[in-house]
């Protein structure tokens, strides 16, 4: 009975020590250093092969993360402007050419009134904060915000307007934020635009084709989406990029948007990366 009871105090002992392990700042420095190391063997992994020319994420559970750390679910959003820098960082460091983000779709504008005035404020700080970025200069990042400007604040057009007139020359990286955006309606405004000008005269009937439609979306510059990525655990789309994914490839992650770290980011290209392996391409 002594020795069993030897053999216990040992174990609780050990426990002891290790949860208080557990909870050092060394171990939180060991994890950090293992963490670093995993990217930077995934990264290279990464960088052996082919990235996709084209990601779109939907940016989805920023008010749920607020919610979930014990904030005000408003603040969420705060957080996830920050996750939006960062993957242009990662996007840059890849050598990702086109980044699409999902800010606002037009759903959205039926949220409660005090939210919608909140995110449109959010959107005009940023906005003017991307004219003094300057990672987008130094990069040439060409930037197009996407959607339904119009119904837009007045305010909000005109930075968004000055924001791409800044980068409108610049060639080497797009990045596209779709905002007042919905994939249903760019499809109507390119039926109704494509209408228009066949009836003035401009476009004859037997011109339409794929092509052709794709030339009236709002994308129109871009190529169509290789990896559409979503955050948060929901598996939809939302009204995102409905004609060009056709032939995306797609990844969602239970993490929401402002806990979206590199590793999450590099974990969704290796996928495709994968894929595209099995598929032979």
């Amino acid at each position: 009975m002594q020795q069993i009871e030897s053999i216990a105090l040992e174990s609780d002992v050990a426990q002891n020590m290790f949860a208080m392990f557990y909870r050092s700042r060394l171990y939180s420095f060991i994890k950090e250093k293992i963490r670093r190391f995993q990217d930077l063997k995934l990264l290279g992994q990464i960088k052996k092969s082919k990235v996709p020319d084209h990601v779109a994420i939907i940016m989805d559970g920023n008010r749920r993360f607020a919610t979930s750390t014990g904030l005000n679910p408003s603040l969420g959003h705060h957080f996830g402007t920050e996750k939006v820098k960062d993957t242009l960082d990662w996007c840059l460091e890849l050598g990702i050419k086109n980044l699409t983000l999902y800010a606002f779709s037009t759903e959205n504008f039926n949220r409660e009134q005090d939210e919608v005035e909140e995110l449109m404020d959010l959107c005009y700080t940023e906005l003017s904060k991307a004219k003094k970025d300057s990672r987008l200069h130094k990069n040439k990042v060409k930037v197009s915000v996407i959607g339904q400007i119009d119904n837009l604040p007045s305010h909000i057009q005109e930075e968004a307007n000055g924001l791409m007139n800044q980068t409108k020359e610049y060639d080497k990286y797009n990045f596209s934020i779709a905002i007042a955006y919905g994939g249903r309606e760019e499809i109507v405004n390119a039926v109704q635009r494509i209408a228009e000008d066949v009836q003035g005269g401009e476009l004859d009937i037997a011109d339409i084709n794929e092509e052709k439609v794709a030339s009236y979306l709002y994308t129109k510059d871009l190529p169509d989406p290789d990896l559409i990525l979503r955050t948060s655990g929901e598996e939809r789309i939302s009204n995102f990029l409905l004609w060009q994914m056709a032939y995306s490839e797609f990844y969602f992650t239970d993490v929401y948007w402002p806990a979206f770290q590199k590793r999450d980011f590099l974990k969704a290209i290796n996928s495709y990366q994968q894929r595209k392996r099995r598929y032979g391409n």
